[in-house]
């Protein structure tokens, strides 16, 4: 089965996240039928300042403004299957978490949601205080799932990218994808 997926990505630190997830699914492109990008200007900022360049608008995916409301993945009735929030800051984290919807990224996050399609957040912060707990148990009891931006290091990666890779190909696996990543107990 093809996938319809929205990736979304804040100006939450952790653009190398994005990176990874972006160019995974570029090379699983035969898996989309469709692919939306969301993109805050404080992640495109985030993105420059962490990876050192605009790579961002090279994937080939189609790029919405973040206050485009006529974005298929707005409503329901597009059939967007996913939506992945790779980096989430902990401000989106808790729009979403009371349904707060005053742009593309937290509209499309509850239409995921009241549609029970999948609705994955790699949020990124730590500590986390008592509010973002909240938050994430709010959302989680919504039907979404809280991926934490936390590596695994089984695999031993040798990259920055790698690192993060251990993340990403979770979220892959959480969404559903056929994904070869690192696997417990396989060689």
């Amino acid at each position: 089965m093809k996938r319809k997926v929205v990736v979304a990505i804040t100006g939450a630190s952790g653009s190398v996240y994005a990176k990874v997830l972006l160019d995974k699914l570029t090379a699983m492109s035969g898996q989309l039928s469709d692919a939306g990008i969301v993109m805050s200007k404080n992640a495109e900022q985030v993105w420059q300042t962490e990876l050192g360049n605009t790579a961002y608008s090279e994937y080939p995916f189609r790029y919405y403004d973040k206050y485009d409301f006529n974005a298929p993945f707005a409503s329901g009735s597009a059939m967007y299957d996913t939506m992945i929030i790779a980096p989430c800051s902990m401000g989106t984290l808790g729009r979403i978490a009371n349904g707060i919807s005053d742009d593309l990224v937290t509209r499309a996050a509850d239409v995921m949601l009241k549609e029970r399609r999948k609705l994955i957040l790699m949020v990124r912060e730590t500590p986390y205080n008592l509010v973002h707990i909240k938050n994430m148990e709010q959302v989680t009891l919504a039907g979404g799932i809280i991926c934490p931006a936390t590596p695994s290091f089984y695999s031993r990666p040798a990259t920055i990218e790698a690192v993060a890779a251990t993340v990403t190909d979770r979220v892959l696996d959480l969404a559903g994808f056929d994904n070869n990543g690192y696997r417990w107990g396989q060689d």
